[in-house]
């Protein structure tokens, strides 16, 4: 039988129901790009701790998407991964566990994520000595920074490069600080650097808990950066799960429209979402792509894509056709 690669399977495999959105989302995504529109991706849930970086990390490489929103958690479980990989415990039974399972592992200090168990000493304790030293001299200074251009500076000084555990090149946040990508990170507070700043800012250590900006500021640099981007280029939207990383930005087109009401910009102008939550009243992250047309987020043109399948599957086979691989 010929050998095929990702790219020919899926043109000849994935036909119909899921498989073939997936195709029809992936190619219009290149003729989204080869059209000269950007494009920007919204991480949610736990991609990081998926290792998705083995393939969104290329993507940044090879210029493929030009922006990204993301949960706290996805920006620091990169880094998590990066340092202390060799100490992560697998745990394929998960669903099986009983509470006093779940206990031991706490007295273990392993922070469990579906399957997967993030060392706490090893990963969030070694991650949290630099990000708060970067705090506590951005304070002294009366400096002010993102979340994530914290731990930009920490990349690029490769002040954590003596721990690598895994090859740097399957680190998305490496190679987006390398290509300084704009990111934008809602809800940063809800992740665990987020509980330990707060904490520092309790304790004393931290004098100004503005120190680190807020999301407040987050949606103000994204109004900017669309209303830049979007006057040469159409924006897409690529959706990776629910939540706040992309209710989040696709709100900053309506935002700009209707309550700014200054120069129009153009609605997002690609949308496609991988998501199993289910379609029901009152869920955002279930609901199909048309009630977005009635928010004014997405045109009534705006080609538009719903994958009902687990992120995990579906996104590196899509990062693969984009990529040609």
């Amino acid at each position: 039988m010929k050998t095929r690669n990702i790219s020919e399977f899926i043109d000849r495999h994935y036909r119909h129901f899921n498989a073939a959105v997936l195709k029809d989302a992936a190619d219009a995504y290149i003729a989204h790009l080869n059209g000269g529109g950007k494009m920007m991706i919204t991480l949610a849930g736990a991609m990081s701790t998926a290792e998705l970086g083995v393939s969104l990390a290329e993507i940044i490489r090879q210029e493929k998407v030009h922006a990204i929103a993301c949960t706290g958690a996805n920006l620091e479980e990169d880094l998590f991964n990066l340092v202390a990989r060799s100490k992560y415990e697998r745990i394929p039974n998960y669903r099986e566990l009983t509470p006093q399972q779940e206990k031991e592992l706490l007295a273990r200090h392993l922070n469990r994520v579906t399957d997967t168990c993030i060392p706490e000493e090893e990963a969030i304790r070694r991650i949290e000595k630099f990000v708060i030293e970067e705090w506590v001299a951005a304070a002294n200074n009366k400096g002010r920074f993102f979340p994530h251009e914290f731990l930009f500076k920490i990349l690029r000084e490769c002040r954590l490069k003596k721990f690598y555990e895994i090859d740097p090149a399957d680190s998305w946040m490496m190679a987006a600080a390398q290509k300084n990508l704009p990111m934008f990170v809602p809800g940063w507070e809800d992740s665990t650097l987020g509980n330990i700043y707060a904490a520092r800012c309790i304790t004393g250590t931290i004098p100004d808990v503005h120190t680190v900006r807020s999301g407040i500021e987050y949606m103000i640099e994204l109004a900017d950066w669309y209303r830049q981007v979007s006057q040469g280029s159409s924006i897409g939207f690529f959706q990776i799960g629910g939540g706040i990383a992309g209710d989040f930005p696709i709100c900053v087109v309506p935002m700009l429209n209707q309550d700014v009401v200054r120069n129009p910009v153009p609605e997002w102008g690609y949308f496609c979402q991988i998501s199993d939550s289910t379609t029901s009243f009152g869920s955002y992250s279930g609901a199909v792509p048309n009630e977005k047309i009635t928010w004014g987020k997405l045109g009534v043109d705006t080609p538009k894509y719903v994958i009902e399948s687990d992120a995990t599957i579906v996104t590196p086979l899509i990062f693969a056709k984009i990529l040609g691989w």
